[in-house]
């Protein structure tokens, strides 16, 4: 198993979904991120159990070499969506993507089939595209 399953299936075993994992550098510090969800949102007490259960995995597999911190936390309101899982978890909200040929689209996905994704684009109304055409996605809150 790789080190994402076990994690997926550590975190799994207390109610949480695993959205995403990664590594980051910011400000001179290697960060592992994993972001979690849960219907109805997750409460920073989740966060505490799911470190407490993933650090030890760490300590035997770690995910980089060297020196890192652990970050385990929901990927926000404002979220990358990486996957077409994310997609098909994203219907109903508002989405900015950039597709491979340089297009900029932005609006609401409203349905994801097979590996199409649709959405209400804000100047071009429906638009659908393959989900191998996206360069990058997150969503955002209209405020």
């Amino acid at each position: 198993m790789s080190l994402e399953s076990d994690i997926k299936s550590m975190v799994e075993s207390i109610g949480l979904s695993l959205y995403d994992t990664a590594v980051v550098t910011e400000g001179g510090e290697t960060i592992y991120r994993v972001n979690l969800t849960k219907e109805g949102g997750i409460s920073m007490e989740m966060c505490v159990e799911a470190t407490h259960l993933i650090s030890p995995l760490l300590d035997v597999e770690a995910p980089v070499r060297g020196d890192y911190r652990l970050e385990v936390s929901s990927p926000g309101i404002e979220r990358p969506l990486k996957s077409l899982s994310h997609f098909q978890n994203a219907v109903g909200e508002n989405a900015k993507i950039v597709l491979i040929s340089g297009s900029k689209l932005r609006g609401k996905v409203v349905l994801v089939k097979d590996k199409t994704v649709t959405i209400e684009d804000e100047k071009a109304g429906e638009t659908s595209f393959d989900f191998v055409e996206v360069k990058s996605a997150k969503t955002f809150f209209a405020w």
